[in-house]
């Protein structure tokens, strides 16, 4: 069984955060004695770090034990450290990208990996994704976009454009919400991050993205968000207003299966709409581990999707 959501920080990585600890604002705090330390990143996000995180011996003896035969890796959005200056990004990126090749490709049987880019700079975001699919990486990892541009937006066109070249998977993974009004009962989490990623996979759709770049292999974390669920309501959009038909070739729910979609959902039913509705090629199994949410092991034993983006 393959797991397409989960996430690692190299030895490396670690040793950049403390000696750069400054500069990120990087903490480490204890909360109580039964967890680990949590990490923060400039005040956003913290989240405790987990044996699974960091230490690889122990990643692939639980990896082991689940039963998954492999699993694709993709750094953490705590670093994907689009807040900082380009060069602080960029040296991350390297950085990172090259510990995760030099550990996956040692068993390569049982691990791949995503890199990070950085995004601010698409220019730049294109070279590190050249070379970080050089070192044997099988795409990025993104965040839904940027404070200012959509992922749609013109300034994201070098970008794409080399992922389209290099039939690069581009796994798209939000970032907490910062809507006011979800600071409440871990909503930036629960709805947040899904909703992030909804607004992200709608404009990409709707833009007509997808027949400008068929090669890239765009992922969507966990299970696309609402998307799928409200494809009626774009479809009937399609209908009626020329703002939503202008770019599309088609209606949107004929998009859907152009995209991949993980497990990571919680729930048999919802898999099984997902499944349904985007067909079993285009779903792969996903499990957000180590996250507390994470669904450890992947639910579903899923063969198609996975062959179908490693192609």
């Amino acid at each position: 069984m393959h797991d397409f959501h989960t996430h690692f920080i190299p030895p490396e990585v670690i040793a950049w955060l403390q000696d750069n600890q400054k500069i990120i604002n990087a903490k480490w705090i204890q909360k109580d004695g039964t967890k680990e330390p949590f990490l923060t990143i400039n005040e956003k996000w913290g989240f405790e770090l987990k044996k699974g995180f960091i230490d690889g011996e122990y990643y692939l003896s639980e990896q082991e034990k689940a039963s998954v035969t492999h699993s694709l890796i993709s750094p953490i959005p705590q670093l994907f450290l689009y807040d900082f200056p380009e060069e602080i990004t960029t040296e991350m990126a390297a950085l990172y990208n090259h510990a995760l090749a030099n550990w996956t490709n040692k068993t390569p049987q049982k691990l791949s990996a995503l890199g990070t880019v950085p995004l601010t700079n698409p220019e730049k975001a294109a070279q590190v994704l050249n070379q970080a699919m050089n070192l044997g990486l099988k795409g990025v990892i993104i965040g839904p976009g940027l404070s200012d541009y959509m992922l749609s937006d013109d300034f994201f066109i070098p970008f794409f454009e080399e992922a389209n070249r290099l039939h690069a998977i581009v796994f798209i993974h939000p970032l907490l919400c910062e809507d006011p009004r979800l600071k409440r009962r871990m909503m930036p989490n629960l709805i947040g991050v899904p909703w992030e990623t909804t607004v992200c996979a709608t404009d990409i759709l709707l833009s007509g993205m997808i027949d400008q770049y068929p090669n890239v292999k765009i992922l969507f974390a966990h299970g696309g968000g609402f998307l799928p669920y409200q494809i009626g309501r774009l479809d009937k959009g399609y209908e009626q207003w020329g703002l939503v038909s202008s770019k599309l070739k088609a209606k949107p729910s004929e998009y859907l299966n152009r995209f991949w979609y993980d497990t990571v959902l919680w729930s048999p039913d919802s898999i099984d709409f997902l499944i349904k509705t985007v067909g079993e090629d285009r779903v792969v199994p996903g499990s957000d581990y180590p996250f507390d949410l994470s669904m450890w092991p992947p639910k579903e034993f899923i063969t198609k999707g996975a062959s179908s983006i490693f192609v």
